[in-house]
């Protein structure tokens, strides 16, 4: 009697909770997330999912991709939109508001300096905290640490990054007729302490070796070179480097800078990535590249999608006897100034150099308007923008658009990139990946947790979306001054760690911005280098016959 008793409690029970299921329109089952995603087409370049799916988000992660019904405290209608991975940028300097907030809205999530890279890493580090709307990280800078030991005259701050070292710095270091960040040779003792500083920017948790060792081919050896990137390796770190001889347009220098590089890579068993290889010679080392991979070395490659490239005015490459003897260039038609929107005369940029030496100029090189339907198919080549920072500082964050001076692929190389692939009949995926996958995949295989767990639309992942609407989505920026800032439009909405940076077409002052990094340690990689230590090393000791036995001397 007792058993049908309990068996009828649990029948009405049963029936209770159906009935309140039926009136209450199924709450009951209802799961309330912080923020869901209604409708739209979901695509994950890693299971290559393609699908209109919902998607929910808890706590800055992805709590959940389901075709049923969900609700949350917010909610976006993706109803004709695409719902992908947040765009990686590795080769970022847009390091200040204005330009920040022009990435932003051209879908970036991350946004890490592995180029020029910064010194001081740690308090680099501390002084993003809170203050970044997209996540951010950067590497030891070669050049950096190369003006702390050949330049000690300059002022360095506790930390500095690509804004001065592009600016301040380097004029600071020339002052004196001597620019030794670039033209001094290291010897033993040099050397040992330019490893020593980067020992500690690894300890502090820096991303990797940063060199942009194609402003400083007359003083950086390729021992030099070779022993900066042994000891990142030792680390388990990455090497990325604007390679000697850049944009060099004849053989054999076209493709003997990334050979320097991806050689030391090898021999070390080290990642690496190529920075911009959208120059003469692209093709040769795209090839090698490849064929490393499939014999599973982690190295890969970046590109943006411009025919014109951006830096100092006070580079070496724009000395007269290489840009015109060497390049084969000529100023009036390939040297253009955004600032007095014109291109110089070899005069015009003399005189200009003179009175502003941080001055940014454009370089444009016809050839790589050819080369682009490449770039946009080739696998692994992610798409990095090299963007600028703006000049106006880190609270730019009101300055309008308009008034952004400089290249436009800050603010358009995402934009420009799905308008040309989609245009050029490139499978969107495969564009994605370009854009998102292959840089967290190549970067978590380097043991960097934070992308391991980013660029992927799966359950369990770091909510950093970007939404688009993949048929209009186009750049707007172009060369001309007043337009260099606009923003991409067709990207409404932009969440990082699960907070909507642009929401509606609009950036938001959110610091949604997590630090990507390793783990900081206390324990030192750096060995001195000595001639006797070497010789140890590498070559056999002498045998000698001694009272009737072999001793090794």
């Amino acid at each position: 009697m007792k058993s049908i008793d309990v068996f009828l409690q649990k029948v009405f029970r049963l029936t209770l909770f159906v009935i309140l299921a039926f009136l209450f329109g199924g709450t009951l089952f209802a799961q309330d997330y912080d923020l869901v995603i209604l409708n739209g087409r979901v695509m994950d370049p890693e299971t290559m999912l393609d699908q209109v799916l919902n998607v929910g988000v808890n706590d800055g992660n992805i709590a959940i991709i389901t075709s049923k019904k969900i609700e949350g405290k917010e909610t976006i209608d993706a109803s004709g939109l695409v719902v992908a991975p947040g765009f990686i940028d590795t080769h970022f300097h847009a390091l200040d508001g204005l330009s920040m907030k022009m990435a932003a809205r051209d879908g970036i999530t991350s946004g890490m300096d592995l180029e020029i890279g910064a010194t001081g890493v740690e308090a680099w580090y501390k002084a993003k905290e809170g203050a970044w709307p997209i996540n951010y990280g950067t590497g030891v800078s070669h050049e950096g640490v190369r003006i702390l030991v050949h330049d000690p005259e300059v002022d360095m701050p506790e930390w500095a990054d690509c804004p001065g070292f592009l600016g301040e710095y380097r004029a600071e270091a020339c002052e004196d007729g001597v620019c030794g960040w670039q033209d001094t040779e290291s010897d033993a003792e040099h050397l040992n302490e330019i490893l020593k500083i980067m020992d500690e920017g690894y300890q502090e948790g820096a991303l990797g070796f940063c060199s942009t060792v194609g402003y400083m081919v007359k003083g950086v050896t390729t021992f030099e070179m070779y022993k900066c990137q042994e000891l990142a390796a030792k680390y388990g770190r990455l090497s990325e480097a604007h390679v000697r001889f850049h944009a060099n347009p004849s053989h054999p220098q076209g493709s003997l800078g990334t050979d320097e590089i991806l050689a030391n890579a090898l021999s070390l068993n080290a990642p690496l990535i190529v920075a911009h290889n959208n120059e003469f010679g692209w093709w040769e080392n795209e090839e090698k590249l490849q064929k490393a991979r499939k014999q599973g070395y982690n190295v890969w490659s970046e590109y943006y999608p411009y025919e014109a490239a951006s830096t100092s005015i006070s580079s070496s490459f724009f000395e007269p006897e290489l840009y015109k003897n060497v390049f084969g260039l000529v100023y009036e038609e390939t040297m253009y100034d955004p600032v007095d929107d014109k291109f110089l005369t070899q005069e015009e940029f003399l005189k200009t150099r003179k009175e502003d030496p941080s001055r940014l100029m454009v370089i444009f090189s016809p050839d790589r308007k050819k080369w682009m339907p490449n770039f946009l198919r080739m696998p692994h080549m992610t798409a990095a923008s090299d963007a600028i920072f703006s000049g106006r500082g880190i609270d730019s964050w009101d300055v309008p658009y308009e008034e952004y001076q400089g290249h436009p692929r800050t603010a358009g190389t995402r934009g420009t990139v799905l308008r040309l692939a989609r245009e050029e009949g490139v499978p969107l995926m495969f564009t994605l990946s370009q854009l998102s996958y292959w840089s967290a995949k190549h970067l978590g295989d380097a043991g960097i947790e934070a992308m391991q767990k980013r660029g992927r639309m799966q359950e369990g992942m770091v909510a950093d979306i970007v939404i688009f609407d993949a048929k209009n989505v186009t750049d707007n920026s172009t060369y001309k001054s007043g337009s260099q800032g606009l923003p991409t439009t067709g990207i409404p909405y932009v969440i990082v760690n699960g907070q909507m940076v642009v929401k509606e077409n609009k950036f938001q002052k959110i610091w949604a911005g997590q630090p990507i990094r390793y783990e900081p340690t206390d324990k030192s990689r750096y060995v001195p280098i000595t001639a006797e230590d070497w010789k140890k090393q590498h070559t056999i000791t002498t045998i000698t016959i001694d009272d009737g036995g072999a001793a090794g001397k």
